[in-house]
């Protein structure tokens, strides 16, 4: 662990993520951890408003390790969902899907919720974080130039915004860079810091 999470030197962190780009970015707090995970239907209730979707499914990863922690284990779940005008916008698993969504956020702003769940035997603990995210107008070959060379199945929203995607079509962004990427670091080290 790093200098500034020594309250941790004797947890062990596990993270319920098989993404890499959230390893990536919890590597970079300089977090010692391992990647354990459990499968989870991910239906959401159909009467949900989108705004809580996030905090849902980052808690119902957690309830998947009901009683499998140790003592000194600390569970960390994470969800992270585009909201377009009161929708929530998933994983598309089709390209004509990546493109209708791609589509629908082109030349408008939309909101990126992720909520990240802390878990350990005593207790257990959900943040969120919200980032508004704009992008210009996009042209329909360069949606499919994205979809075909980047293949963003595993992304909602159908984007990353580290990818070239952002980089050529993110005009503006209110709040955390790395909460549209799925993981809001200043609020996990934060919670790391009490745990």
């Amino acid at each position: 662990m790093g200098p500034f999470l020594s309250n941790l030197k004797d947890k062990k962190i596990i993270l319920a993520s098989n993404s890499p780009r959230r390893q990536e970015l919890l590597k970079g707090l300089e977090v010692a951890f391992e990647v354990r995970v459990n499968e989870v239907d991910e239906r959401i209730p159909a009467d949900m408003k989108p705004e809580f979707v996030a905090a849902y499914l980052s808690k119902l990863k957690a309830d998947s390790y009901p009683e499998s922690l140790n003592d000194g284990e600390i569970l960390i779940t994470s969800d992270t969902v585009v909201i377009e005008n009161g929708h929530v916008l998933g994983k598309p698993e089709t390209e004509q899907e990546a493109f209708d969504m791609l589509k629908s956020l082109s030349g408008a702003t939309h909101s990126v919720m992720t909520a990240v769940t802390f878990k350990n035997k005593q207790r257990q603990l959900t943040v969120e974080d919200e980032t508004k995210v704009t992008f210009r107008f996009l042209e329909e070959d360069e949606i499919w130039h994205y979809i075909k060379t980047y293949k963003p199945f595993d992304k909602a929203g159908a984007y990353g915004i580290q990818e070239w995607i952002g980089f050529i079509g993110v005009t503006k962004m209110e709040g955390s860079y790395f909460n549209v990427m799925g993981f809001p670091l200043h609020l996990i080290y934060e919670q790391l810091k009490k745990w």
